[in-house]
């Protein structure tokens, strides 16, 4: 069914600020309807919930119509970039798309946005820059930062906005994202809607040193005031002096806006927490009677009128188009989870084959990157003039400079979801960790957020995160870790762990290339092991499939990273002291995993072997005997070996953690009792 035409009224969907004073009446007429539709479809999303329609649950906009709607309004939507809370209905409303086009999404049907794939309000339309939530509310904020910042590298003069609840004020990301802006001055409005309550969590049981939010600013060296939400016309006045500001000045403001929450914060809330007399002061002061009220006393009674009733007929002909529309089909669905990716044009060089050692050949990568496409971006702490903490970006700020080569200040969590950002607005940022356990500062960052962007919302997130990993250089627990199995349970990232400088030249080109977030994990004590000649490599995209390293009878034998070269010294030990040869793989990539030739092996050997450095215990080794031997396990002819660390803390004394993980003597140990 086609949808029904938009009134007349709602034929713009932006305002600029000289119009409030040359054509005042049709400015606040506009933003009336804006303002009633939105509440319209609110109310009916509401009605639609409780009559087993919607699914989920649905988290109204209504009273806060009198701030989404006229900066939703004053935004260029062709250039600005902005993150909407789930109070902001009216806001997705006047960015894009039809109001169809959001009741599809609400009802999860086959035409939503999301394909039916992300819940409610959960949606944006990235490519239009309007970002889609998550519900860890403080983690959208940076992803605005990254996302304005890409459009002013493209020469493009945006401001971002930057929704939150006084809530998620409380969040570490949205601190990080304050200062992460202030810092590099980024034109972006953070706007706090301070509706009085986290959830049922008054303001006095959030904050002990008051309630004015808005003075924070002052401490990450931006400006910062407060608005009244509920006076439309003070509002918008305010709202359009400060956008014209960021935009001219490319400084972050911090605004305190005083919103209303009419109906609760979900449609399952009691409001049993509320005050008595509460509720009803908060209708009193409902922005959308009383600035029509005020409309009407200015002689547009008559306007109002016809407004109301083509917007009424408006939302009974969407929301009837949206009901008749199929449900989603799951067919396919898996298919949906990476975005596809086309190869980039490399230049043939190095030709040469230069002896690098695994590190200078991740910088040689590294440099090439930034050498020959324009897009790319660095980004980490202590990457620029320190040359980063084992010095695998020396050179690149000198030779490149700060734009494409940014050192980060400690905000892991923030600094992955500005690069998240950068990648979904065109940018491909590479990011590094000092050590991989700092990881998990920003797990939601990549795990929940950049992992599922595209299968929530259509959009490629091409993002490389570098985690130098591993043990074996006694730098104890919280600098040793291997975290594959951590992230990898969670769908959406691919990975890649290069064991020889060659792979690693191969795989940061490749996981540069490739349209989905990608960890590289570099193995520590493989940094400078040793040199081997590292050049061009037109297969580099093979990276993404197993290498076989050793020829065999007797077993297949798997394993990936520092642990490759353990396995190749016990192969050929064994190979020569007992005469018995392995089909030994090097992974390389683990996610996704490709094993058809180790699968061949296999059935070939009839045995299987395992080996990683993670600890044992739902270590990836786990993973890897699941997949290749459930459709195997009749030509198994012994059970399968697994060998990996401890299940401990990562021990610092060098006697301890010799202990902890596997050594070339015990893996040949446990290999010889297995074969026995």
């Amino acid at each position: 069914m086609a949808f029904p035409p938009l009134p007349a009224i709602l034929a713009s969907r932006d305002l600029r600020a000289a119009e409030l004073e040359q054509s005042p009446a049709e400015a606040w007429l506009r933003i009336y309807a804006w303002m009633q539709l939105a509440r319209s479809g609110d109310n009916h999303i509401l009605d639609l919930f409780r009559q087993g329609l919607i699914k989920g649950t649905v988290t109204g906009g209504q009273g806060n119509e009198g701030l989404v709607v006229p900066l939703a309004l004053l935004a260029d939507k062709a250039l600005d970039v902005v993150s909407f809370s789930h109070r902001g209905f009216g806001g997705h409303l006047i960015w894009s798309g039809h109001l169809c086009d959001h009741l599809n999404q609400y009802f999860a049907n086959a035409a939503s946005p999301t394909q039916g794939r992300e819940g409610n309000i959960h949606h944006g339309d990235p490519a239009n820059r309007s970002l889609p939530m998550i519900s860890h509310l403080g983690a959208m904020l940076s992803n605005v930062l990254g996302a304005t910042d890409s459009q002013r590298r493209l020469g493009r003069p945006a401001v971002g906005f930057a929704f939150f609840g006084d809530g998620a004020s409380s969040t570490g990301d949205v601190h990080e994202s304050l200062n992460l802006a202030s810092l590099f001055s980024l034109p972006v409005v953070f706007v706090i809607e301070n509706n009085g309550y986290a959830y049922s969590t008054p303001l006095a049981e959030q904050f002990a040193a008051g309630t004015e939010l808005w003075r924070r600013a002052a401490g990450y060296g931006m400006e910062g005031f407060t608005l009244d939400a509920t006076n439309v016309e003070d509002c918008t006045r305010t709202l359009a002096a400060a956008l014209a500001q960021v935009r001219a000045t490319s400084r972050p403001v911090l605004i305190e806006a005083r919103t209303l929450r009419l109906r609760g914060h979900a449609a399952y809330d009691t409001c049993d927490y509320m005050q008595p007399g509460e509720a009803e002061a908060w209708a009193a002061q409902d922005p959308l009677p009383a600035f029509r009220a005020r409309l009407a006393a200015a002689g547009h009674a008559a306007r109002l009128a016809a407004i109301d009733a083509e917007l009424a007929a408006f939302v009974e002909a969407s929301i009837t188009v949206s009901l008749a529309t199929p449900r989603p089909d799951p067919a396919g669905m898996e298919a949906g989870l990476y975005a596809p990716t086309v190869p980039l044009p490399w230049r043939p060089a190095p030709a040469a084959p230069t002896p690098l050692n695994l590190a200078q050949a991740i910088n040689a990568a590294l440099r090439k990157l930034l050498a020959e496409r324009p897009e790319s971006v660095l980004l980490g702490q202590d990457i620029g003039t320190y040359g980063g903490a084992f010095k695998v970006t020396d050179g690149l700020l000198r030779e490149f400079g700060r734009p494409r080569v940014l050192n980060t200040p400690l905000a892991e969590s923030a600094c992955t979801g500005y690069a998240i950002g950068l990648a979904v607005n065109g940018h491909r940022p590479v990011g590094e960790f000092q050590f991989a356990d700092f990881s998990t500062e920003a797990v939601t960052q990549i795990a929940l957020n950049a992992a599922t962007f595209y299968f929530r919302s259509g959009a490629a997130c091409p993002l490389v995160l570098r985690f130098p990993c591993g043990g074996g250089l006694t730098f104890g627990s919280f600098h040793s870790q291997e975290l594959e199995t951590l992230f990898l349970s969670m769908p959406g990232l691919k990975a890649l762990y290069p064991s020889t400088p060659q792979d690693a030249f191969d795989a940061v080109l490749a996981a540069y290339e490739d349209n989905n977030p990608v960890i590289l994990f570099e193995h520590k004590a493989l940094y400078r092991r040793g040199k081997q000649p590292v050049a061009w490599h037109p297969g580099y995209r093979e990276v993404w499939t197993p290498r076989q390293v050793r020829t065999g009878g007797f077993a297949t034998f798997v394993t990936y990273g520092e642990m490759v070269h353990l396995a190749e010294e016990a192969c050929d030990y064994l190979a020569a002291e007992y005469d018995t040869t392995f089909d030994l793989f090097d992974l390389r990539a683990l996610a996704p995993l490709r094993l058809d030739a180790i699968k061949a092996s296999l059935m070939r050997t009839g045995r299987l072997v395992v080996l990683h450095e993670g600890r044992r215990t739902h270590g990836f080794g786990a993973e890897l005997v699941a997949r290749l031997t459930e459709e195997h396990f009749a030509a198994l002819k012994a059970a399968p070996l697994r060998i990996g660390s401890l299940d401990l803390p990562v021990p610092f004394a060098p006697e301890l953690e010799h202990a902890y993980r596997p050594t070339r003597d015990r893996v040949i140990e446990q290999l010889t009792a297995w074969m026995g």
